[in-house]
């Protein structure tokens, strides 16, 4: 009996692989998903369960809330500050609303607000991307400016001595002017010079920063998790924070979102994602919490997200008055609520 042998046709087979591997890599591009929302596509039992971590025990919780939320009469608020009233930015507007609930007095903007700071005497200063626009206490337009970096979103204004600081989110500096618009230095900048001096990771539009009474500026790097102390030209002293989905520590891809210090040195931070609003003391150590979600009546998922836009939530702002009362500023529901420490 003869038999035949045959020969592969290697090139045939070659097609075959690379037509497979064609259509394998496009369903995995149709199944990718940015935003997180169709899931890891794990079973339950391999899915990170977080929902311990939204669940804070009462003895934690060293805060209640005083009265009902203050409506703020906005659409999409934004930021808060607290000086003899509350005012909260939001829309085209800034608005004053005492502690009964009522607006006192209402600033119209050219456009909408990303940031916000009060002065004692009443002066309002409002940045809007990169702009920054001071009004006196009539909510007369005093001056206008624009910051150096192109494409800039400020974030976050703080006032010393007289001086203007503005974080601006996106290029990860900190510009100080004076009130005229000059610009007298500018913090964060990365030195290659310097090990610790590496700039910010900043991978969502919050970039919180907050003048303590030490005389140094207190600003948070969200993507590391910490918070470091300046000195006002720009030398970087000390860090505190660390990553962690637990009560004490700050997870996912940027938190915290906000701060702000209490007239005691301690720190007020809020975090997205899980949503809490929680004390450290000067030095950083965890204390207690002022609010987590059922508080904040919170309800949307907890999650721990590791790229910006899977965040579903807008980022809680926070302010403080000089008796240590503490106001949160639901930029969901628009409200704001105020909290005291228990007795």
């Amino acid at each position: 009996m003869t038999c035949k042998t045959g020969k592969t046709n290697t090139g045939l087979v070659a097609g075959i692989v690379i037509a497979v591997a064609i259509i394998l890599s496009i369903v995995s591009v149709v199944r990718y998903d940015a935003t997180g929302e169709m899931g890891n596509g794990l079973s339950i039992e391999y899915q990170y369960d977080i929902s311990e971590y939204g669940k804070i025990p009462l003895e934690m919780i060293i805060y209640q809330q005083v009265g009902k939320p203050l409506p703020t009469g906005l659409k999409a608020s934004h930021s808060i500050a607290f000086k003899d009233g509350i005012y909260v930015s939001g829309d085209k507007k800034v608005v004053k609303i005492n502690n009964t609930g009522n607006i006192e007095k209402e600033i119209t903007l050219e456009s909408a607000p990303t940031c916000l700071a009060v002065d004692d005497e009443g002066v309002v200063i409002v940045g809007s991307d990169d702009t920054i626009t001071i009004f006196d206490k009539s909510g007369t337009k005093r001056t206008q400016f624009v910051v150096p970096q192109k494409n800039a979103i400020l974030s976050s204004i703080v006032l010393n001595e007289g001086l203007i600081l503005c974080a601006d989110a996106v290029n990860g500096l900190i510009y100080r002017y004076n009130q005229q618009g000059s610009l007298v230095n500018i913090i964060g900048q990365k030195d290659p010079q310097k090990e610790d001096h590496t700039g910010f990771v900043i991978p969502s539009p919050y970039f919180d920063i907050a003048m303590a009474a030490d005389g140094l500026l207190r600003v948070v790097d969200p993507g590391r998790h910490e918070i470091i102390a300046f000195t006002l030209d720009g030398h970087r002293e000390w860090t505190w924070g660390k990553t962690s989905p637990k009560v004490d520590g700050f997870s996912g891809c940027c938190n915290p979102v906000n701060m702000a210090i209490l007239p005691d040195g301690s720190f007020v931070t809020a975090e997205k994602g899980l949503v809490r609003v929680k004390i450290h003391d000067a030095d950083g150590q965890f204390v207690g919490v002022v609010a987590g979600p059922d508080q904040l009546e919170w309800q949307g998922p907890l999650v721990v997200c590791d790229a910006p836009e899977q965040f579903q939530s807008r980022g809680f702002d926070v302010a403080v008055d000089e008796t240590g009362r503490i106001y949160i500023l639901d930029t969901v529901k628009n409200v704001v609520r105020i909290f005291e420490k228990k007795q």
